[in-house]
C-alpha cells in the first residue's frame, strides 16, 4: 500500500523509498540520518526562511572550497562533529596517548631530516627543543618510529598559507627514532592563531558569540610498525585559548609545560618534553 506524506509519518514514509537492494550499511546511514533530520525540523518548528537562509549558508560554504580550503571541514571542526569522529574511531586502551583532530595542513612527501635537525628554516620565532620517546603500553622504547611533526610560524601562518612569504616546508619535519625510541629536534614555541574565518563559518561563529582562535600546538603524526597511528598535538600550557579552542581539540593530558630555560644557556629558548605512547594494532 501507498503510503503519501504527512507530517507525523514522515519518517517512515522516507526511508520506505530505499530499495531492499541497497547496501546494508548506507541504509543504516541513511534512516537514521533521515530520523534525526526530520525530528531536529520538528522540534525546532524549522521555519520556511529558516529552511532558506540554512540552503544559502551552505551553498556559500560550498562555494568557499577550493584546492586548498575546504569550508565544509572547518564547519564540522567547529560542530564539534570532527572531534567527535575522531572520539569513536580512536578509542584507545588505558595510558595511550589521546588523539585530537588532523587539521587542514598536513603535507605528505615532507623530507626525512636527521635527528636533532632544525624544521624553522626562516629563523623566525623563539627557538624550542622538542624532546621525548616513544613508547608502547609498558614504556618499552619503539625503534624506527616516524614522527611526522609540523607547527605554524611565529605569526601564526603554516607554509602553505604563504607559499611566497615561507620556505617550502618550514616548521614542518619527520624523523625517525632508534631503539631507545627516542626523538629530538628543534622548532619554534608555536603560537596561538585563528582558523579562516572571512567565510560562512567564520561569520556563524560571529553569531553565535565564539572567537576563531585555536591555542598554541605542535601537531605529531607518528607511526610505527606493530602500532596503531597517533594524531595528536600537544599544547602549550598557559594559553589563553586552552579552555576555548574554536574546534574542541584540547584535551588535558597532551598540554604540555614548556620549560623557558636560563638566559645564559646555551641552545634554544625553550623546552618541551613529551612522551607518546602507541598501543598495539588491533
Amino acid at each position: 500500500m501507498t503510503t503519501y506524506f504527512s507530517e507525523a509519518a514522515s519518517v517512515e514514509t522516507v526511508n520506505a523509498r530505499m530499495s531492499d537492494t541497497t547496501d546494508p550499511r548506507l541504509a543504516e546511514v541513511m534512516s537514521s540520518l533521515v530520523r534525526h533530520l526530520h525530528a531536529f525540523v520538528k522540534d525546532v518548528t524549522l521555519t520556511e526562511a529558516e529552511w532558506e537562509t540554512a540552503i544559502a549558508f551552505l551553498t556559500r560554504t560550498g562555494q568557499m572550497c577550493s584546492d586548498t580550503r575546504q569550508e565544509f571541514i572547518l564547519l564540522s571542526d567547529v560542530l564539534g562533529v570532527s572531534m567527535l569522529v575522531d572520539a569513536v574511531n580512536n578509542r584507545k586502551p588505558s595510558g595511550s596517548t589521546p588523539s585530537t583532530v588532523f587539521g587542514p595542513f598536513h603535507v605528505d612527501g615532507v623530507p626525512e631530516r636527521r635527528m636533532g635537525d632544525t624544521i624553522s628554516l626562516d629563523g623566525v620565532g623563539e627557538p624550542c627543543l622538542f624532546v621525548g620517546r616513544v613508547v608502547d603500553l609498558d614504556g618499552r622504547p619503539i625503534g624506527d618510529a616516524l614522527v611526522d611533526v609540523w607547527s605554524d610560524n611565529a605569526d601564526g601562518f603554516y607554509d602553505v598559507q604563504q607559499p611566497d612569504l615561507q620556505p617550502q616546508h618550514n616548521n614542518r619535519g619527520v624523523f625517525r627514532t632508534g631503539p631507545d625510541g627516542r626523538y629530538w629536534f628543534t622548532g619554534i614555541k608555536p603560537v596561538s592563531y585563528p582558523i579562516p574565518d572571512d567565510g560562512p563559518v567564520g561569520e556563524m561563529l560571529g553569531h553565535l558569540g565564539r572567537h576563531p582562535y585555536r591555542p598554541a600546538h605542535m601537531h605529531f603524526l607518528v607511526t610505527a610498525p606493530g602500532h596503531e597511528r597517533l594524531i595528536t598535538h600537544t599544547f602549550v600550557s598557559g594559553d589563553g585559548y586552552l579552555d576555548s579552542d574554536a574546534v574542541f581539540g584540547v584535551k588535558a593530558p597532551l598540554i604540555v609545560e614548556f620549560e623557558e630555560r636560563p638566559a645564559d644557556s646555551d641552545g634554544p629558548k625553550w623546552r618541551a618534553a613529551y612522551d607518546f605512547v602507541l598501543p598495539p594494532k588491533a
